[in-house]
């Protein structure tokens, strides 16, 4: 599997990135780092505003590639997609959509379903990503930094 098989799938879509698009997307996953270690809010947000970070950062290295993922499953496939991105391994990626799956229950199903802990875990894994994908495209597409 490859993005090009996604792409022939519908679940990806051709896209002309440009470097104030990644600026744009770093600068959203910068404010969500931020954000997320602001003291007093609830598990529950730090998480949703941190995966949000996370989720940025990934949508960034899918744009440098050349794709927008379509909007059915579309946080799914921006995920997914990081292993032909980033190259970033499979332990990363099943944590990441572990998240997704919990922050969807912890925004549209039951609060309190986040614990500090996942919290701060997710804080971590999206800061993590967002150093990992900047790394890639400074090597890969520096034109658009």
């Amino acid at each position: 599997m490859s993005l090009r098989n996604w792409l022939q799938r519908g679940w990806l879509q051709n896209h002309q990135s440009s470097r104030e698009e990644i600026r744009d997307l770093f600068g959203i996953a910068d404010r969500d780092l931020q954000a997320a270690q602001t003291a007093g809010l609830p598990g529950d947000w730090r998480f949703s505003i941190a995966y949000n970070a996370a989720l940025q950062a990934a949508t960034a290295a899918l744009a440098a590639a050349g794709y927008r993922a379509a909007r059915e499953s579309h946080h799914v496939r921006v995920i997914g997609s990081l292993e032909f991105t980033t190259g970033s391994n499979a332990k990363l990626i099943r944590t990441l959509d572990a998240f997704r799956k919990k922050r969807n229950a912890s925004n549209y199903q039951v609060a309190g379903v986040v614990s500090d802990q996942e919290a701060t875990e997710m804080l971590e894994l999206a800061a993590l990503l967002r150093t990992e994908v900047a790394e890639w495209i400074r090597a890969k597409h520096p034109r658009l930094l």
